[in-house]
Formats: structure tokens, sequence, C-alpha cells
């Protein structure tokens, strides 16, 4: 197929985000190079440009990536509302369930894009219902948030409008190939959270079939990798089995849809809730979940470049991979311990990072979608 002139402009500026400061799409792709000192890092105070622009709205939680706010009746404009959360993606970016005091400019923008994508693709094919509403600030009526309020410039591109929910505490992990805490807990015990697997399978390695890995979800620390049997004992058979059901049903079709797009989607992970409008019907019928959050991001998901791939060692990636091999070369110089604060990121691991992000987010949402975000 030719290349049109808008295909060609979107290349362009995602190669000139990798090359910019001499980046080249090598460097860029490989692991970060070990700081040149060892120097612990020391507390620093959190930059403004971590903290979402001030919305007049009351802020119902603050995670590590997005600020989630509390829409009052009336929020819609020029239509009938429901009880709804306004969530922002924020710049931030944690790893080793730390934020980082170092900002990666336009992320949340990228985050929100990519997500958008993936609930309508979810949508379009009826796997699940999810919580989106809307990706548009200017669905929330001048009266919630006025016009010449300045947030709104800061919160276009950044929000989703979603179905106020009751989350249920169990992470949804859905592998495909055999790394992370996956890679750790079968070296150890041959299975990953009670699902057996064959022996002699090296780091890497697609599986034979996705296999379903749930996690508690923690409200702080790390979350902890369980049987499904245990994720029934917390939340319920009928809740757990659709939840896994559809967990696996998105991850197939998303695989399927990456691949054929040069990308491998090792795993990924996904959150459910209770629609908050359901609470009254709880006790008396039993109500199906529906997809929250995100969806599919590389904040919840491990992207390798399927040309480059090849079991047997650890893979370049299109996620957060790259800021956590720069963040262990740290360790292994005895400059951090993985706990708060984070360490200041260094120009080239930022820029490295957001050129990631943004060739996912074209490879995967396509040119439009990356016009629209860059």
């Amino acid at each position: 197929m030719d290349e049109t002139r808008a295909d060609k402009r979107t290349r362009l500026s995602i190669r000139s985000a990798r090359d910019r400061e001499g980046l080249t799409y090598r460097q860029t792709m490989d692991a970060p190079r070990t700081p040149p000192n060892s120097t612990p890092a020391t507390p620093l105070p959190t930059p403004p440009a971590l903290r979402s622009h001030p919305v007049p709205l009351p802020l119902e939680r603050s995670g590590k990536v997005r600020d989630v706010y509390a829409l009052p009746a009336g929020w819609r404009r020029g239509g009938p509302d429901e009880d709804a959360l306004l969530i922002v993606a924020s710049d931030r970016i944690s790893a080793f369930d730390v934020i980082m005091p170092t900002p990666i400019d336009g992320k949340g923008r990228l985050l929100t894009a990519m997500s958008a994508f993936w609930f309508e693709f979810i949508r379009a094919r009826r796997i699940v219902e999810t919580h989106v509403l809307s990706t548009e600030i200017d669905d929330v009526a001048a009266s919630v948030i006025p016009t010449d309020h300045p947030s709104r410039a800061f919160l276009r591109g950044r929000v989703t409008i979603g179905r106020k929910c009751r989350v249920v505490p169990i992470e949804c992990v859905v592998r495909g190939y055999l790394e992370g805490s996956g890679w750790k807990e079968y070296q150890a015990s041959g299975s990953v959270c009670g699902v057996a697997l064959p022996k002699g399978l090296q780091q890497c390695d697609k599986l034979p079939e996705p296999i379903f890995t749930p996690a508690t979800k923690a409200a702080s620390g790390h979350d902890e990798n369980i049987s499904f049997e245990r994720a029934c004992d917390e939340v319920g058979i009928e809740t757990m089995s659709v939840m896994r059901d559809v967990s696996l049903s998105i991850y197939r079709a998303a695989a399927e849809h990456a691949l054929a797009r040069g990308i491998i989607i090792a795993d990924t992970k996904f959150e459910f809730g209770l629609p908050a409008d359901s609470e009254q019907k709880m006790g008396r019928v039993w109500m199906p979940p529906i997809l929250i959050d995100e969806a599919l991001t590389p904040d919840s998901s491990r992207f390798w470049p399927a040309d480059d791939y090849q079991p047997g060692r650890a893979q370049r990636s299109y996620d957060k991979q790259f800021l956590r091999e720069y963040l262990e070369s740290l360790v292994n110089a005895g400059g951090w311990d993985k706990t708060p604060p984070g360490p200041m990121l260094p120009p080239e691991v930022v820029r490295g990072t957001h050129a990631r992000y943004l060739e996912a987010v074209q490879k995967l949402c396509g040119d439009d979608v990356a016009r629209r975000v860059n």
C-alpha cells in the first residue's frame, strides 16, 4: 500500500521522537547503560509536574498514574447522565511500586488514547461491557468545569469518564509468554499461580495456551500472585469465572491484532468492577462485573517487537521494561534500593521511554491516533 503524506508525517514524527538529541533507533531499543556513578539516591521533593493541574472537583483518590475525581449530578453537557468519575492520566511513571520523581511528558495522553482504542476494540467485538462513557472533556458541562477554567486545556486528551464502580479486588493477569514474576515462579516450582506448565521452558517461551494467573490487588506494596481457587474464595466463583473467561477472550483477540502489526503482547492485566447503580440489586440477583481502569497499555502489559523475539533471554520492549532495566542497573551499582523516593531519571531514559510508548500507539492503534497525541 502506498504511503500517504499524512502517514509519512506521522512516521517521521515518531522517528524524530526516537532520534532527538542523537538517539538512534538501536540506542532507544537497547537497554540503558549502567550509570557512570553509583552515588545513592537522595530524597527529592515531588516536582509540580507530577501533580495534575488543579481540577475543581472532589478528588476521590490519587494512584500511581491516575487521579480520580467525583462528577456531580448534571455533569453531562446536553444530555442525561449517571454516576460517574473523571479519571485523569498524569505523566507520572512508576516501577517496582515506586513513583519516579521525573515525569514522562505526554505519557498521560498516550495512555488515554491507547486505552480508548482498546475499549472500543472490546466493545465492537461484544466481549464485555466497559466502564467508558466518554473520553471527551467537552462532554462535561460548563457548570461543572467552567469553559475558561485552566484545567480544561490540561485535561484535553487525558480523561476517561467512567461509570462509578465498586472495584473487585483481584488483578486479572493473562500470560501468553513466560517472563517476569511468572518466570521466577516457574523456575522455583514448575508452575505459575497453581497452573502446572511443561518442563524445560526457557525465559520468554511462548506458552502452549494463554493462562490466567490472578493476583491480589494490594492497596499498597506489591500484589501477590494467587491461585484461581483462592481468588474464588475472595470474591466468589461466579464473578471470578466470568473475569477469567473475559480476560482470556480479550487477550486472545488483542494478541492476534497486535501480532499482525509486529508486536507480541507477552502478558497483560485487567481490572473489573461492579457499577454503583447496580448496588441495590446485589443480594437479590448476581451482577456481572464490567471492565474498568485501563486496557492493554504499556503500563499494564509487556509489548515486544515480534521481529526481534528470541526465547531464552530478556526481550527488547515497548513498555516499562526499558525503565526497569535502567533502575536495576542503579540497584546493582548500589545507587537505589527499590524503596521511595525513586531516583531522578536522566534525559535519555525519559526520551527512550516516551519513544517506546509512542511507537506502540502508532503500531497498535494506527497513524490517526498517533497524530492526535503527538
